[in-house]
């Protein structure tokens, strides 16, 4: 699994480049956001593009990775394939996070 940041005016960016967030990598998920975003900015977009399955143990990081910000930061979700947005309506967590459908959407402020 491999994590890039970046950030463009007042939010910070992360891509996830891999195709799962699942049990095998949720560990390694929630320490490599925790050192991205240590000193990062208000508002983190988590671009889930690449990522094309998410298991319990993935949504549980991702969670994690939001509570970790605290509750004067914000994480958005951008860029979710089908089957990884279907998790996150079914599990209600489409009304804790902003969900947008890409990045230039997160970006711009357009939800999904």
């Amino acid at each position: 699994m491999g994590l890039t940041s970046k950030t463009t005016g007042e939010t910070q960016i992360i891509t996830v480049h891999a195709d799962r967030i699942d049990a095998a990598m949720a560990i390694q998920f929630k320490e490599d956001m925790r050192a991205n975003t240590e000193d990062s900015a208000h508002r983190v977009v988590l671009d889930l593009s690449d990522v094309e399955f998410i298991d319990s143990s993935g949504l549980g990081a991702i969670v994690a990775s939001m509570k970790q910000l605290g509750k004067d930061r914000r994480l958005d979700l951008a860029g979710l394939q089908p089957v990884v947005e279907k998790v996150f309506r079914l599990t209600r967590m489409d009304t804790v996070f902003r969900l947008f459908e890409t990045l230039d959407d997160a970006l711009s402020g357009t939800d999904a």
